[in-house]
């Protein structure tokens, strides 16, 4: 069984703070075992707080490479593109932001095969892995859909992948490309960052459920060897 630690804020203010320091640690520890960096940072507005405070950090951000744990299927700039928001904050430190979708496309399974493409020129494991949760219990854009299962069950040597959520999102609605789970849970770290009581409770209930949840992100997090930590504030 996953081994999860909650850790619970009075704000978000405070869960931001803990998140980059957090985040700084694991880029600093990779880059003195490896000589580089590569992260997956979620996408949404919980978690830009925290990536404003981790860009004051004073790290070799010419060995760090960031990429979106998920991206929409737009052109970049778009108001929609998780790359574009990631690009503003850390491209003027000197970090390598690599876009996953580096044109829009009307095939989205053809993005994905793209996208898994361009994975081949990290190094592999990923470092960190950051996760959002929807309230639905997505993460990443593993949503319920005729992709699920792939997304969930593919070949483990498959990073990232298209998928068609299904119903669309209404504040996104596009088809999107999103890292596999084997990607997320055989990275060496994994964290969630989440606010609303809603959204603990849809956490905690997908974790009780276990492989079978009826939520993603429980099927994500099913049986994962590490431990997970869970950033919350209501």
């Amino acid at each position: 069984m996953t081994e999860i630690e909650w850790w619970d804020y009075d704000d978000a203010d405070e869960m931001a703070a803990a998140v980059a320091g957090d985040i700084q640690f694991i880029i600093e520890s990779a880059i003195d075992a490896r000589g580089s960096a590569v992260i997956a940072l979620a996408g949404g507005n919980t978690p830009l707080p925290a990536y404003k405070l981790l860009a004051e950090a004073k790290l070799d951000w010419k060995k760090v490479t960031i990429i979106p744990g998920d991206e929409r299927i737009v052109p970049l700039g778009d108001p929609l593109s998780n790359v574009t928001a990631l690009a503003k904050i850390f491209l003027p430190k000197g970090a390598r932001v690599k876009p996953i979708v580096p044109e829009a496309t009307k095939d989205y399974k053809a993005a994905g095969r793209s996208a898994d493409a361009l994975m081949q020129d990290l190094h592999w494991p990923l470092d960190f892995c950051l996760l959002g949760v929807g309230g639905d219990g997505h993460t990443a854009s593993i949503f319920p859909g005729p992709d699920y299962e792939e997304a969930i069950a593919g070949p483990k040597e498959r990073r990232a992948l298209g998928v068609m959520p299904e119903p669309l999102p209404p504040e996104a609605p596009v088809a999107r490309v999103t890292l596999s789970r084997e990607a997320i849970v055989t990275a060496r770290a994994v964290m969630v960052a989440v606010t609303g009581q809603a959204k603990r409770d849809v956490i905690e209930k997908a974790i009780e459920q276990g492989p079978l949840s009826q939520y993603p992100i429980g099927r994500v997090l099913a049986d994962v060897e590490l431990p997970i930590d869970i950033h919350w504030a209501a």
